[in-house]
């Protein structure tokens, strides 16, 4: 099993990265939330990783965090009918914290907003992970001392919003993104979603 990949970042898109390690390139993939926290191109940079074997291939996911990884390998772990890709699109589509929140509260709506998931898929996710051993009590634990920040959430709010009105993924994620980079006094959801549907419609 390969655990972590440690080098230098050669190339990185929303949903995978490059990296180079003594002359060999890993290509991970990763979620979307993974991607937020890569360094630089041509940095140093140590990624988490989880390795699915397939009968035509061996494909290695990366991630940034331990808490991401966790997710992902309960999610393909423990819910029938969800794979690695639709495991990365959890990720990609909702921050850990607001997940395990949404699980804990039976919050079928917001999980059947991930791009992917729907609501029979959303349902059997809260039923399987719920009541398992130990992970509510644990996830609420989580969700009350790691809670995110006021604008993570109002961009995370944004992106499903926009996923919800047809939008990609990848695309909505990084307008919104930019969107708060470049226009810091833009706080709601709702603004940004305003802003981000006119950028998209003009194409920039």
């Amino acid at each position: 099993m390969i655990t972590h990949v440690a080098g230098k970042l050669t190339a990185a898109l929303p949903t995978q990265a490059i990296v180079d390690v003594n002359g060999v390139g890993y290509e991970l993939l990763i979620p979307l939330s993974s991607y937020d926290s890569l360094p630089a191109i041509g940095q140093p940079v140590q990624v988490l990783t989880h390795l699915h074997v397939r009968e035509d291939a061996h494909v290695l996911y990366g991630f940034m965090s331990t808490a991401e990884r966790d997710l992902f390998r309960l999610l393909v772990n423990n819910v029938s009918g969800i794979g690695p890709k639709l495991a990365l699109a959890v990720l990609s589509g909702m921050s850990v914290s607001n997940f395990k929140s949404a699980v804990v509260n039976a919050d079928v709506a917001s999980l059947s907003k991930i791009s992917g998931l729907g609501k029979k898929t959303a349902e059997r996710i809260v039923l399987e992970l719920k009541d398992k051993l130990g992970v509510t009590a644990v996830w609420e634990a989580a969700s009350a001392s790691h809670a995110p920040t006021a604008e993570e959430t109002q961009a995370n709010e944004a992106v499903l919003a926009l996923i919800a009105l047809g939008y990609k993924q990848v695309d909505a994620h990084k307008t919104v993104r930019d969107l708060q980079e470049k226009q810091p006094e833009v706080k709601s959801a709702e603004e940004l979603v305003k802003l981000a549907l006119k950028r998209m419609a003009a194409g920039r």
